[in-house]
């Protein structure tokens, strides 16, 4: 996988995932940058996609990933901050076409609703794709411009 730094943030529902992916991350030679939450305990889940923005607007880490219980919240949190393209995925395609067509900088997991083996899957897939640019960019373009 390419060289990049990653940051990972969670709510109580990701936390297990998260912990998992970043060992995961680790083992393949990517650099993690562990934002929280530290345990199993309740917390707001807009704090956490807040703080991963903030890192990413920083130039800390070059893409993301969010984890709560159904993936929901924290795409609905990441994707009001301007510049961020937070797409949800629970499958490994989902994830390699959020990059290729959305260049989504932000990969959101549903940490109650997918497998460590498939989000394992779905990280290689994000982290290994490239934007496709073209058709693609001019949508985004729209999207920026609030003409969608």
């Amino acid at each position: 996988m390419p060289e990049k730094t990653v940051a990972l943030a969670a709510d109580h529902a990701g936390f297990a995932l998260k912990s998992h992916l970043i060992d995961w991350l680790s083992g393949q030679g990517i650099v993690t940058r562990d934002l929280g939450t530290d345990s199993e305990d309740a917390v707001d889940y807009p704090d956490f996609a807040g703080a991963l923005v903030d890192v990413l607007r920083d130039d800390a880490a070059e893409c993301g990933v969010l984890i709560c219980g159904s993936g929901v919240g924290m795409s609905i949190a990441a994707n009001r901050h301007c510049g961020i393209r937070a797409a949800l995925a629970s499958d490994a395609e989902a994830a390699r076409l959020a990059r290729q067509h959305n260049d989504a900088n932000v990969l959101v997991l549903p940490g109650r609703r997918i497998s460590e083996a498939e989000a394992e899957r779905c990280m290689e897939a994000f982290l290994t794709a490239t934007f496709e640019g073209g058709r693609h960019r001019r949508r985004l373009g729209k999207i920026a411009k609030g003409k969608s």
